[in-house]
């Protein structure tokens, strides 16, 4: 079972502009990504829960109709099959996210 110091976490590119780290289990994925200033998702939906926490920074984020800025240390809880996404500001994001495994 692994334990992770945030401070110190190698990160690595899981795509441009965006770093990570996952741990996979056998039903549940933790994943902590630094997304750099200006990035953007600007929608797409899954068949899984997922949350997570904001632990550094600050995102907008959006699901549905509802849009909100989430700053450190605040958390998100998106329902499966919801239309959600993000995008960045002027500084790198760190949060670190938790869903169910895709099997």
């Amino acid at each position: 079972m692994p334990f992770w110091n945030i401070v110190d976490l190698e990160l690595d590119e899981f795509r441009p502009g965006i770093n990570s780290k996952a741990e996979i289990g056998d039903d549940l994925i933790m994943v902590c990504m630094e997304i750099d200033p200006g990035k953007e998702d600007v929608g797409h939906e899954h068949s899984f829960d997922q949350c997570g926490i904001v632990l550094q920074g600050q995102i907008e984020m959006f699901m549905g109709d509802e849009r909100r800025v989430l700053n450190t240390n605040e958390t998100y809880f998106i329902p499966s099959g919801e239309l959600h996404g993000w995008k960045t500001f002027d500084n790198k994001v760190l949060l670190l996210d938790v869903s169910l495994k895709q099997t």
